[in-house]
């Protein structure tokens, strides 16, 4: 295990600066709102629908709903691990600061990917784009979970690092795993992401710390 590594210059306390943490945590409270609210717009029925029925344009929508449905759920799930992360903050210097803006810079990107998987599921280029996204916004929340953890700027113990760690590592994996088959079976490669509500990561970390303290 990675011992704590204090970083205290430039670090400010929780507690001393409740105002500025409050304005951090709003602040990224807001990105989640306005990218979870952007999914709607890639959903249209063209007021005219020039002979075609009602029925049909929405069934034509089919690929755009699956693609904000699974964005929604998946922007709403990490939003959730990113409020339970800054529950347990202490303290932010610049570094945590940095890692946060890096992270919501990919929550941001959601409603794109999404919009383009909607508009293209099929092509392995748009699959591609979208499991990189979420594989990346995955790994960014452990990166900035470990660093303050590692800085002690967070009440966050070792077990649930490491439970932290394995879930976004699971995500990441299961993004990353659709990529290899998106180039050669594009309309299967989203079924791999329904592993996610699986969430074997449980047992894994009972195992893990039954194996540790035996």
């Amino acid at each position: 295990m990675i011992p704590p590594v204090s970083r205290d210059q430039g670090v400010k306390r929780r507690e001393d600066n409740e105002i500025e943490f409050s304005r951090i945590v709003a602040f990224s409270d807001g990105v989640f709102a306005i990218a979870i609210t952007l999914l709607v717009l890639s959903l249209d029925i063209p007021e005219h629908l020039h002979g075609e029925s009602l029925g049909s344009a929405l069934w034509d929508q089919r690929q755009d709903l699956l693609a904000y449905a699974i964005s929604f759920a998946v922007i709403g799930r990490f939003w959730v691990i990113h409020h339970r992360f800054f529950g347990d903050v202490t303290g932010f210097d610049g570094r945590l600061l940095a890692l946060n803006i890096l992270y919501l810079a990919w929550i941001v990107l959601i409603p794109f990917s999404s919009e383009v998987l909607g508009d293209h599921g099929g092509d392995t280029d748009a699959i591609v784009l979208y499991a990189v996204n979420l594989a990346a916004v995955a790994l960014l929340g452990w990166v900035m979970a470990f660093d303050a953890h590692r800085a002690g700027l967070t009440t966050m113990g070792a077990s649930e690092e490491r439970e932290f760690r394995l879930r976004a590592f699971f995500v990441a994996l299961v993004f990353l795993a659709s990529i290899p088959l998106a180039f050669v079976a594009p309309d299967l490669a989203p079924l791999v992401w329904l592993v996610l509500f699986l969430d074997p990561t449980r047992g894994l970390m009972q195992r893990v710390t039954s194996g540790a303290g035996s």
